[in-house]
């Protein structure tokens, strides 16, 4: 289970003070994925960041009582000056992970043959996503946190093998994704979300989080 507990959130613009969260409580149960629908500024992926532990919350506690992923794309951990293969192995042995495993898998599913033995700075930003996408994959999670969808690259061959073990895993798994598009939630939620200055509002269904999505846009 993942909770947070009267959490709040805000940052300084230089204008004026940005509130994320005021007050927010909800809990995500493992089995019942969530999607939160989100106009793009209202902070969306700080509330991502903050379910994985990336950034702390300005009062009241987040729980986590299960493997919480790191968000999708996220790049920490990944030190550009190495390749690609001693970037997963490093964070294969971070989790107590089989480097071999970990290694090949990335190898297989990125596809991206010799440059995988070069520096992933030397990549372009479809091939580091292929690359951060395939670490998420190759690390088992409970709570898988996905900020505004599958990963943009122009790899067909990729993005089929990468959505047909997204949606294997999730099988067994639990998803949190943020979006601003109604659609993207749909691939993956049952139930949802509506953050609106400060506020989340909780729905049992996506469609009713629709309802007011669309109602207030």
């Amino acid at each position: 289970m993942l909770e947070f507990e009267n959490v709040s959130k805000s940052f300084w613009t230089g204008k004026q003070r940005k509130v994320i969260l005021d007050r927010a409580s909800f809990r995500v149960e493992l089995g019942n994925s969530l999607g939160i629908l989100a106009p793009n500024g209202t902070g969306k992926t700080t509330i991502i960041n903050m379910m994985a532990g990336l950034e702390k919350p300005d009062e009241g506690e987040i729980r986590k009582s299960c493997r919480v992923s790191f968000p999708l794309g996220f790049m920490g951990g990944v030190v550009t000056k190495h390749t690609a293969r001693e970037n997963a192995r490093f964070i294969a042995r971070l989790y107590g992970l089989d480097p071999d495993y970990v290694e090949a898998f990335c190898r297989w599913l990125t596809g991206i043959d010799e440059y995988f033995d070069m520096p992933v700075g030397t990549y372009s930003s479809g091939m580091r996503s292929r690359f951060t996408f395939s670490l998420l994959l190759a690390l088992e999670f409970d709570i898988y946190l996905i900020d505004e969808g599958m990963p943009s690259t122009t790899d067909v061959e990729f993005n089929r093998k990468a959505g047909s073990i997204l949606r294997e895993r999730l099988r067994d798994t639990t998803v949190v994704v943020v979006s601003h598009q109604p659609a993207t939630l749909e691939k993956f939620c049952r139930s949802a979300a509506v953050l609106r200055d400060g506020q989340l509002y909780m729905f049992d269904t996506l469609e009713e989080a629709k309802r007011m999505y669309d109602y207030q846009s």
